[in-house]
C-alpha cells in the first residue's frame, strides 16, 4: 500500500476565500473555486471545487464538483468529481462520490459511497 498525500491548493487562483474572521450562516451557492477559512453553518450547493481550510469548521450539508477538507465538516458531503481528506481533516457525515481519497490521520465517521463518473455531467 502506497502513502496518499493530497496536493496543495495555491490560494492565488481561488476567486473567493472566506477568511477566518468569518462566521457565515445560510444557504452559499457558487460556480467558481472557494475556500473556506473561517466557520460556516447550513447549506453548500456548488458546480466548482470547495476548499475547506486547516482551521475552519463547517456544519452543513456540502454538494460540490471536488470538495478538499483540511478542518473540520460536519454533514453529509456529495461530489461530482471527488472528495479528499487531508490528514489535519475529519468528516462526520456520509461521503458520495467517485473517487474518495484519504491521508493517514484523518479522521471518517459514516458511510462511504463510490459510484462511477458519469460521463458528460458535471451537475450537482
Amino acid at each position: 500500500m502506497t502513502d496518499v498525500q493530497i496536493n496543495a491548493v495555491d490560494e492565488e487562483q481561488l476567486d473567493t476565500i472566506l477568511s477566518e474572521d468569518v462566521d457565515f450562516s445560510g444557504t452559499l451557492i457558487f460556480k467558481k473555486p472557494l475556500m473556506i477559512k473561517g466557520k460556516l453553518s447550513g447549506d453548500i450547493r456548488a458546480t466548482g471545487d470547495l476548499y475547506i481550510g486547516e482551521d475552519a469548521v463547517v456544519a452543513a450539508s456540502i454538494e460540490a464538483n471536488i470538495v478538499s477538507v483540511k478542518g473540520k465538516v460536519t454533514g453529509n458531503v456529495t461530489a461530482t468529481e471527488r472528495v479528499e481528506l487531508s490528514a489535519s481533516g475529519a468528516i462526520a457525515g456520509d461521503v458520495d462520490a467517485p473517487e474518495v481519497i484519504m491521508e493517514g490521520g484523518s479522521l471518517f465517521n459514516g458511510r462511504c459511497t463510490m459510484r462511477r463518473k458519469q460521463e458528460g455531467s458535471n451537475a450537482v
